[in-house]
């Protein structure tokens, strides 16, 4: 039998990158590291983080990394909650500079939507299904029958005249000193809005938040079945160690 194969993870965010072995097979990721986001959070100082996190974790071969922007053939489009110069730089080329390595980057929340369609919350899923990711801003990612459309950058919607990666975030609930309940109205108001646009089957909520679903899971309904991602706070590090793990040199 065949030896499994493990890659390197990294998942960008506005306050932590984390790293962790990823089993590309099963889903599974150990050793995890995190590292405080360097402010300002310009392409040079992340890549300089990221490259001290990957040479803890000390196993060769490529990365995936996530950042919170819209990525089209490695080159970042906007930036959402890290510094504007990204905007314009080809993070694969400065990450695997940093690094000494092949690296492949995407919309974090996108891969934690393709690591929850392979393993978890929405796997085997058909139709529309909708990974909505809930920390220091809300990112999204948009499947059908399993299959990603990239960059869908769906927190950016208006909703009640307020951006929702704003408005519903975990870090205005942290700023405003919102109550859950308070703040699971806002954000189960952003589901239903999200709901009568694409009418997805499955809504699958990860981030930070995940960690927190006893206190709001029972308060949302949006239109349809709501879940917690399975892979939990890790499915951003799985996805991008998958696409890793595919992607050309």
């Amino acid at each position: 039998m065949a030896a499994t194969q493990s890659l390197i993870g990294v998942d960008v965010g506005g306050s932590g990158i984390k790293a962790a072995l990823v089993d590309i097979d099963t889903g599974t990721a150990s050793g995890r590291i995190r590292k405080v986001t360097p402010q300002p959070a310009t392409p040079d100082a992340v890549a300089a983080t990221v490259a001290e996190l990957v040479h803890e974790l000390g196993i060769d071969g490529p990365i995936g990394c996530t950042l919170p922007a819209v990525v089209v053939g490695g080159t970042v489009r906007t930036a959402a909650h890290i510094d504007d110069t990204w905007i314009g730089t080809h993070a694969a080329a400065v990450i695997g500079r940093a690094t000494g390595r092949r690296c492949a980057v995407l919309n974090d929340a996108d891969a934690a939507g393709i690591a929850e369609a392979r393993f978890g919350a929405a796997r085997d899923r058909r139709g529309v299904t909708i990974m909505v990711t809930v920390g220091t801003g809300v990112g999204t990612a948009l499947l059908n029958d399993g299959v990603l459309v990239a960059n869908s950058e769906l927190g950016h919607l208006e909703v009640n005249g307020k951006i929702a990666d704003v408005w519903a975030s975990d870090g205005r609930r942290v700023e405003k000193h919102l109550t859950w309940p308070q703040w699971a109205e806002r954000f189960n108001t952003y589901l239903t809005h999200l709901h009568s646009v694409l009418w997805p089957e499955l809504i699958v909520i990860g981030g930070g938040v995940a960690k927190k679903a006893d206190l709001f899971l029972d308060q949302l309904d949006p239109g349809c079945e709501v879940r917690i991602a399975e892979l939990g706070n890790l499915a951003g590090m799985v996805g991008a160690a998958l696409v890793a793990s595919t992607s050309e040199a």
